[in-house]
């Protein structure tokens, strides 16, 4: 795990720093908190401990901008402090800290404060992944990885009200694999599976930078073409024609 271990101390930055090398860690180091913060705005680490008292800005000071900062990763953070008093605590962990741990301490207390931060943040990219899925199943055609009919219908609906307003052109392509249906009946569904990825890889390859393609339904596919009017969306329309019909998939 990256680790950034901000402190004023020399001797605590290498207790630290030695500890959680042992364990497997990649510690990067920063001698005070405006240091940590420029290492951290750098190359945002994941998991983060500092000191609460430093010369210039504090541990609960680097912490709050750890927190305000918008980041797409979550970094756990651990504020190392002499200050045992219940009040102290609940403070640092109002400023955004997610544990304390008090000096001194010994290396298994800190390693396990570290381990607790690491399942934590495992969790986090677990939950960020499998929202990720549901998101791109909610949106995306199982079959082919493209735009199910539900999301284009939405992307179409944005594009055709936008057209007006900025004075351009939109264009549709509706495109049917002829013949379709005697390919799932003379050579099986797993081969009209096939047909339709590969049909739908020709299409995303194809396709302009800020096009949106889908599967509309069945053998059906929609592009949509922001921009192009009927002379560019007919000369797109037909070089994906004879690409397709070229294909030595289909010809077989």
């Amino acid at each position: 795990m990256n680790i950034l271990v901000v402190d004023d101390d020399p001797a605590m930055h290498r207790l630290i720093s030695v500890n959680l090398a042992r364990a497997g860690h990649a510690v990067r180091e920063a001698a005070d908190g405006q240091a940590g913060w420029e290492e951290w705005q750098r190359a945002p680490a994941q998991l983060v401990i500092t000191d609460w008292m430093m010369p210039g800005l504090e541990g609960p000071e680097l912490v709050r901008k750890i927190r305000a900062a918008s980041t797409a990763d979550y970094t756990y953070l651990i504020l190392l402090t002499a200050r045992g008093s219940k009040q102290d605590i609940v403070t640092g962990l109002e400023a955004g800290a997610d544990d304390y741990l008090t000096k001194p301490f010994d290396a298994p207390e800190l390693r396990a404060r570290v381990a607790m931060g690491e399942r934590i943040l495992t969790l986090e990219a677990r939950l960020k992944a499998a929202m990720k899925q549901q998101a791109e199943l909610a949106t995306h055609d199982s079959l082919t990885g493209l735009f199910n009919r539900r999301a284009l219908y939405e992307l179409a609906e944005v594009e055709l009200r936008r057209a007006p307003r900025e004075g351009r052109p939109v264009s549709l392509i509706m495109l049917d694999i002829d013949h379709f249906k005697a390919v799932n009946d003379r050579r099986g569904h797993l081969i009209g599976d096939q047909t339709l990825r590969f049909v739908a890889d020709i299409l995303n390859q194809n396709r302009r930078p800020y096009g949106l393609i889908g599967r509309w339904g069945g053998e059906e596919f929609l592009l949509v073409l922001p921009g192009a009017g009927l002379d560019k969306a007919g000369g797109a329309a037909e070089r994906l024609r004879s690409t397709i019909a070229a294909s030595s998939f289909l010809a077989g």
